[in-house]
């Protein structure tokens, strides 16, 4: 791992855990000379979190312009005085949609459901970091687990970057007005962004709730569609839409290998249970599973065949597929690939249970059938398209 690519005018890095993540994130903050922009959707007040918070500090007192902004339901336990705190240093810290109403279901207040669950990173326009780590302590210890979410991010130097903080700067702007003026509807704002070149190998591509809702999805259905060999998913949260279970299923009935790393401990068990509800169809189609078992799996990532390769913050679920904002880097680099696929690899064999659905109990059975409908029912209740 930590090894560089270097794919036309980027140089890329992959980066397994916090172990590999934070510490190069603190260095690259450390060396700021005008600008850090970072967002999260989770930030704890746990060691990592005050590290991160240290160079943050370090790089306000010496003048840089040092902006973080923190997602107002992932982060909501996070303590004033901590923010207090970076706010006293000198450090810029905005919420997106701090208050939010989870009891009401109501279509017109949807946009209170909107997350910002984006994971990223930006030094001076010339270093980005796009990926799906948080920023709190990556061994969940108080779970009774002792070992490493398994995550990644990748650490971009070049040309990339600069538009990684164009985005962030631009998401910036329109919650500082949105602040500024509680009657500004993020529906109504024109955004634009610049869109990669044709041809590109190195793409930052988003989920929002404006002009591109499906981008993401478009572009594993698009490589799922287009795979002749292999197609290799890690995923946190797995409970996709019948568009993309559909691209899954075509792909292992043409003869390609299709591999899904999925949670293997129960972090929620509603989503946990509904996805179990889809283990049948995906096995019957000749899709293989692997439930990762060391700890809890975090990662957003694919590859497929040897020249496609996707990081980010998106999981493969109504959260990301429906309501929240994320960031994903696609790269068309065999090298990059190579590596990705061989980290994943290890993961599925090293610390992945081939799930085989008859091995799964009667109860188990009920309890995934049940789950699916009552996420299914919430999701018809919220007025989402049936393909979802």
């Amino acid at each position: 791992m930590n090894r560089t690519h270097h794919i036309g005018a980027n140089e890329l890095m992959l980066l397994q855990n916090g172990a590999a993540f934070f510490p190069q994130l603190c260095a690259d903050i450390d060396a700021a000379r005008h600008s850090v922009y970072l967002e999260t959707y989770i930030y704890a007040a746990d060691a990592t979190g005050r590290m991160v918070a240290g160079a943050m500090q370090r790089a306000a007192a010496r003048g840089v312009a040092v902006r973080l902004m923190l997602d107002g339901f992932g982060s909501s336990e996070l303590p004033q005085e901590f923010v207090d705190e970076l706010r006293d240093a000198g450090v810029e810290v905005q919420w997106f949609r701090r208050e939010i109403s989870p009891f009401t279901l109501r279509r017109d207040r949807m946009r209170r459901l909107r997350r910002m669950h984006r994971k990223l990173a930006a030094i001076d326009g010339e270093i980005a970091f796009v990926g799906g780590i948080n920023i709190n302590d990556d061994i969940p210890t108080e779970l009774g687990v002792v070992a490493p979410r398994l995550d990644y991010t990748v650490r971009v130097r070049g040309e990339l970057a600069g538009e990684v903080r164009r985005v962030m700067q631009r998401l910036w702007e329109m919650v500082s007005w949105a602040a500024f003026s509680k009657r500004v509807k993020e529906e109504g704002l024109h955004l634009r962004r610049s869109r990669p070149a044709a041809g590109s190998k190195v793409q930052l591509v988003l989920r929002d709730n404006i002009r591109h809702r499906r981008d993401i999805e478009r572009a594993y259905v698009n490589a799922i569609g287009a795979a002749q060999r292999e197609v290799v998913i890690a995923n946190a949260y797995f409970l996709p839409g019948r568009l993309f279970r559909r691209a899954l299923k075509q792909a292992a009935r043409r003869g390609v290998r299709v591999v899904l790393l999925l949670q293997g401990k129960i972090e929620y068990r509603l989503q946990h249970y509904a996805t179990l509800a889809l283990y049948d169809s995906l096995i019957r189609a000749g899709v293989e599973i692997y439930e990762y078992q060391p700890s809890f799996l975090h990662a957003k990532a694919a590859v497929v065949d040897d020249d496609w390769a996707t990081v980010g913050s998106f999981n493969i679920d109504p959260f990301s597929l429906l309501l929240a904002r994320e960031a994903n880097l696609v790269v068309r680099d065999s090298a990059f690939v190579a590596e990705l696929r061989g980290s994943l690899q290890v993961a599925i064999e090293r610390d992945g249970r081939r799930v085989e659905f008859e091995h799964i109990g009667l109860i188990t059975r009920l309890l995934s059938f049940v789950s699916y409908g009552l996420i299914r029912l919430t999701i018809g209740v919220l007025g989402f398209s049936r393909k979802h």
